[in-house]
C-alpha cells in the first residue's frame, strides 16, 4: 500500500561502517535505560513501608506508587511502538530517556502521594518510550550474525532489572533513604543521555501513516479496567461485583479494540504480525516465563526472611543468585543462538526452569541454605538460556517498518506477565492458606509457618506447570523446525 510505503532512500545501518563501529556503545545506552526502566517497576516495593510511614498512608494507598507505574507503561507502550515506526524509533527513544530522567528527579522531591504518583506516571511515560523501541533499534542496527547476542544482552538487563529490584532497593533505602531509589537513576541517566544523543544515528526507516486515534484511546481503557480488576481483586476478593464488572469491561473493550484494529488501514496493533506462528509462539512463551518468574519474585522474599529467618540483606544476597547467573548465561546463550539457532536453547532453558521450580516446591522451614541457593541459581540458569534466544525469535522475522510495534508488543506482554504473575502468586498463596486455616487469610500467620509453606508449595508447582506448558510449545516448535529443515535438505538433494 502507498500509505505504508517506507522511506529507505538512505543505506541501512548495517551497511554504514561508522554506525557499525559504534554499535556496541549504542547497545550500552539501550541497556542502561532498559535496566533502569525495568528496575523501577520492582525496586519501589521494598520502600513502600517507609514511604507509608513518612507520608502516613495505608498499604492500599501506597501500592498505587507501584501500580501507577506499571499501568502507564502497559497503557502507552503500544502507542509509542507505533509512533516509533512512524516518526523514528531512535527519536522516540531519545526523548524517552529525557522524560524518564526528569520523572526520576521529581519522584525524589515528591512529599505527598498525588505528587509521587504523578511523578511516577511521568517516569513511566519515558520508560514506555524506551521499552517500546529498544529491541527494534537493536534489530535494525545489528547484523543477523550478532543479533541474538545483542538481543540477549537486552533480555539480560530486562530480567536483571525486574529481579534485582527488591535486594538492591533494600540496600539503598537502608543506607540513604527512599528518595534515592529514584535519584540513583540521575547520574546513570545523564551519562546515558550524553552518550546517546551523540552516538545514536538519525532514523532511516519510517512509515508514512497516521496515528490510530481510536485504538490509542481504547487500549488504555482496557489496561485500566484489567489492572484495576486484577490488582484490587487481591485486596477485596474476585467475587466482588465491582471487580467482576471491571474484568468484564476489560474483556468487552479488548474485543472492540481488536474489531477496530482489524478494520483500520494503519492500526496501532498490527494483527498481521500474529499470523507468523514463530512470532506468536515466542510472545506467548515469553509471557508464560514472566508469569512464572514473578511468582518466584513475590514468594521468595517471604520464604527467605519469614520462614528461614534470614536478615533482609542476607535474603537479598541469596536471591541475587538468580540475576547473577542470568547475567553470565544470557549473553552466552544469545551468542550461541546465532550459531545453532534458538529453538533448542529455549526448550532447554524451560526444562531447567521446570526442574528448578519443582525443587523450590519441595523446600521447607529447615531446608539448607545451600540447597535453596542451588534451586534459585538453576532458575536463573534456565531463564538465561531461554530469554535471549526467545527475544531473537520474536524480532527476527519482522519487517523493518514494524520493528517498533513488534518490540513494544514484546515489552507489553512482559509487563502484563509481571502483573499476572503477582496476581497468580498472591491469589494462590492466600487461597491455600485460607483453606488450611479455615478462615480468610491475607498475610503471614504468626507461629503457623506450615500455612505459608503449604501455599508456597502450590504456587511453585503452579509456576512449574506454567513453564511445562511453555516447554511443550517450544518442544513442538523445535521439532517442527527440524522437520522443515529435513524436508528442505531432501528437496535440495534432488
Amino acid at each position: 500500500m502507498n500509505s505504508q510505503r517506507s522511506d529507505q532512500r538512505m543505506t541501512s545501518y548495517q551497511d554504514d561502517p561508522d554506525i557499525q563501529r559504534k554499535r556496541w556503545l549504542i547497545l550500552i545506552v539501550l541497556n542502561l535505560f532498559t535496566f533502569m526502566s525495568t528496575l523501577d517497576g520492582s525496586i519501589v516495593n521494598i520502600a513502600l513501608p517507609v514511604i507509608s510511614k513518612e507520608m502516613k498512608l495505608s498499604v492500599a494507598q501506597a501500592e498505587w506508587v507501584v501500580t501507577a507505574y506499571l499501568m502507564m507503561i502497559c497503557a502507552a507502550i503500544l502507542f509509542f511502538g507505533k509512533l516509533g515506526d512512524i516518526v523514528g524509533k531512535i527519536k522516540v527513544f531519545k526523548w524517552g530517556m529525557v522524560i524518564f530522567t526528569v520523572g526520576s528527579l521529581l519522584c525524589g522531591f515528591s512529599f505527598s502521594l498525588p505528587l509521587l504518583v504523578g511523578s511516577r506516571l511521568l517516569q513511566a511515560l519515558g520508560a514506555s518510550m524506551t521499552m517500546a523501541n529498544s529491541q527494534g533499534i537493536v534489530t535494525d542496527i545489528f547484523p543477523a550474525g550478532e543479533r541474538g547476542k545483542a538481543l540477549g544482552l537486552i533480555g539480560t538487563f530486562v530480567s536483571l532489572g525486574s529481579i534485582a529490584g527488591p535486594s538492591l532497593g533494600g540496600v539503598i533505602v537502608s543506607a540513604l533513604g527512599w528518595e534515592y531509589i529514584f535519584w540513583v537513576n540521575l547520574p546513570v541517566g545523564l551519562i546515558a543521555i550524553g552518550i546517546g544523543w551523540r552516538m545514536l544515528p538519525a532514523d532511516r526507516t519510517k512509515l508514512k501513516v497516521k496515528i490510530d486515534r481510536v485504538g490509542s484511546l481504547l487500549f488504555p481503557v482496557f489496561i485500566l479496567a484489567l489492572f484495576s480488576g486484577l490488582l484490587l481483586g487481591q485486596q477485596i476478593g474476585y467475587r466482588d461485583v465491582r471487580i467482576v464488572g471491571a474484568l468484564v469491561l476489560a474483556a468487552i473493550v479488548f474485543l472492540v479494540f481488536l474489531w477496530v484494529e482489524k478494520r483500520n488501514e494503519a492500526p496501532m496493533l498490527q494483527l498481521t504480525l500474529f499470523r507468523n506462528p514463530l512470532f506468536s509462539l515466542s510472545i506467548l512463551t515469553g509471557f508464560l516465563v514472566f508469569v512464572a518468574n514473578f511468582c518466584f519474585n513475590i514468594i521468595a522474599p517471604f520464604y527467605t526472611q519469614s520462614i528461614l529467618n534470614l536478615s533482609p540483606s542476607h535474603a537479598g544476597f541469596l536471591m541475587m543468585l538468580f540475576p547473577i547467573v542470568m547475567v553470565i548465561v544470557a549473553p552466552l546463550s544469545g551468542a550461541l543462538s546465532d550459531k545453532i539457532g534458538s529453538e533448542l536453547l529455549t526448550f532447554a532453558g524451560l526444562i531447567v526452569m521446570v526442574i528448578a521450580q519443582i525443587g523450590l516446591a519441595r523446600l521447607h522451614d529447615s531446608s539448607p541454605i545451600a540447597l535453596v541457593g542451588v534451586w534459585i541459581a538453576m532458575l536463573g540458569l534456565g531463564s538465561g538460556l531461554f530469554q535471549s534466544p526467545n527475544n531473537s525469535l520474536v524480532m527476527s522475522k519482522i519487517p523493518k517498518t514494524q520493528l517498533g510495534i513488534a518490540g513494544s508488543i514484546n515489552s507489553l506482554v512482559r509487563n502484563i506477565g509481571m502483573v499476572v504473575g503477582i496476581t497468580v502468586a498472591t491469589t494462590t498463596l492466600f487461597s491455600v492458606m485460607s483453606s488450611r486455616a479455615g478462615r480468610r487469610v491475607t498475610g503471614l500467620v504468626p507461629d503457623r509457618p506450615d500455612l505459608f509453606l503449604s501455599g508456597m508449595h502450590v504456587v511453585f508447582m503452579t509456576s512449574a506447570s506454567i513453564c511445562l506448558v511453555a516447554a511443550i510449545l517450544t518442544g513442538w516448535r523445535f521439532w517442527s523446525a527440524r522437520r522443515a529443515l529435513r524436508r528442505e535438505q531432501v528437496r535440495s538433494s534432488y
